[in-house]
């Protein structure tokens, strides 16, 4: 009886609240800090997650210098929300009904759901939780160019979330969290010294056929969509108006630049092998 009761009470709660129209932005970017926080440290950081499953299956993790072991977790952190993210973007943009052409919605470029806009909050609290860390080892786990991509990033889904504006392209751009796994994975192995490893050979040609299907042919589609969209584009207000050319077309310049490093890197691994 007294179980029975307290699901009501949370299904109250999840209902009046956590899925309550003013409050899901709040909400969802407190859950994407909580999940951050959950996976980055579960107790403490002699029981951090990814730190002791790295541990389990790693042997040589606890001789790694901290920085290193605090980019693994980070890497961790950032596999979770990759595949979260990923799976939530290929369904809203090819599987429902709420961006496809045939469902009459009203605009393209403002329809949006609770779910949809949960679903940007919590990558907002992602980007938010990893951006501090960033800031906070800088330059240890990564640059210039990775503080430009996450500035770009909680830019344009904060707008899309608070908005509801252009959700569609976000959507879109966030697919390219595919690649995520890969490049994190080759971190991994190049850290764990299997640079020479089949594994490592693998995932360098999985990386590089990811990165050229999601962040190259998928932006030229994203471009193409705005394109004969762009009567509903020119109706979204001014600053919706600029994200939706300026974010993309800078994170399409980056993934080009950085697509060179991964062919130019593919192609040193492979003239080894020979």
């Amino acid at each position: 009886m007294a179980y029975t009761t307290y699901r009501y009470q949370a299904e109250a709660i999840v209902r009046e609240y956590l899925l309550s129209d003013p409050f899901i932005p709040y909400t969802s970017v407190l859950t994407g800090l909580f999940m951050c926080k959950m996976v980055f440290i579960l107790f403490s950081q002699a029981y951090d997650l990814t730190g002791f499953l790295s541990y389990l299956y790693f042997k040589d993790y606890t001789s790694l210098t901290k920085i290193q072991q605090l980019e693994w977790n980070n890497r961790g952190m950032s596999n979770v929300h990759a595949i979260f993210i990923t799976i939530m973007s290929v369904y809203f943009v090819f599987f429902s009904e709420l961006f496809s052409e045939d469902h009459a919605k009203g605009l393209i470029t403002f329809r949006n759901s609770n779910l949809s806009t949960f679903t940007l909050g919590v990558s907002v609290g992602y980007f938010s939780s990893d951006l501090a860390m960033i800031f906070w080892l800088y330059p240890s786990l990564g640059g210039l160019e990775y503080v430009v991509h996450h500035i770009l990033s909680l830019c344009a889904i904060s707008y899309s979330m608070l908005t509801g504006e252009g959700q569609l392209y976000t959507y879109m751009v966030m697919i390219s969290e595919t690649t995520t796994p890969g490049i994190n994975l080759r971190w991994y192995l190049d850290t764990a010294g299997m640079k020479r490893s089949n594994a490592y050979l693998v995932n360098g040609v999985i990386m590089f056929v990811a990165w050229l299907a999601v962040r190259i042919i998928l932006f030229l589609y994203l471009f193409y969509h705005v394109y004969l969209h762009y009567d509903e584009v020119m109706q979204m207000h001014v600053i919706g108006y600029l994200i939706v050319f300026v974010v993309p077309s800078a994170l399409a310049i980056m993934n080009v630049m950085w697509f060179g490093k991964i062919l130019k890197g593919l192609r040193k691994t492979l003239a080894k092998r020979q």
